[in-house]
């Protein structure tokens, strides 16, 4: 397994898990959108150890395991993890922090129609 930050290697849910409690010790919400032809990783302000969160910690974990592969399959593993291992931002109540991908050449048109 590749050390955190170094290299771009293949991200898994339990590592995106571990980095967001490492960046801010809570479970934040991680969504993918598209806008304008480009796509960005969404940190949203919801977290799981909110009461009212809407997944259990499975759920949680099944949802982080799902957006890695796809953050693998658009081969950005690599800026993902540099981001959220240096990001000083933190989402705030009704206002989530983005990172604009920079995916490599051929790949952003499997995803985006």
């Amino acid at each position: 397994m590749p050390v955190p930050g170094e290299g771009d290697g293949t991200l898994s849910g339990q590592e995106v898990w571990d980095l967001l409690l490492a960046r801010w010790q809570v479970s934040y919400d991680l969504q993918l959108v598209q806008r304008r032809g480009r796509i960005y990783l969404q940190v949203m302000w919801a977290y799981l150890e909110q009461q009212s969160f809407p997944l259990s910690q499975e759920g949680y974990l099944l949802k982080l395991e799902e957006l890695s592969g796809l953050l693998n399959g658009l081969g950005v593993a690599g800026q993902v993890r540099h981001w959220l291992l240096t990001t000083t931002d933190k989402p705030r109540q009704g206002r989530a922090m983005g990172l604009a991908l920079e995916i490599p050449a051929g790949r952003a048109s499997e995803f985006l129609l």
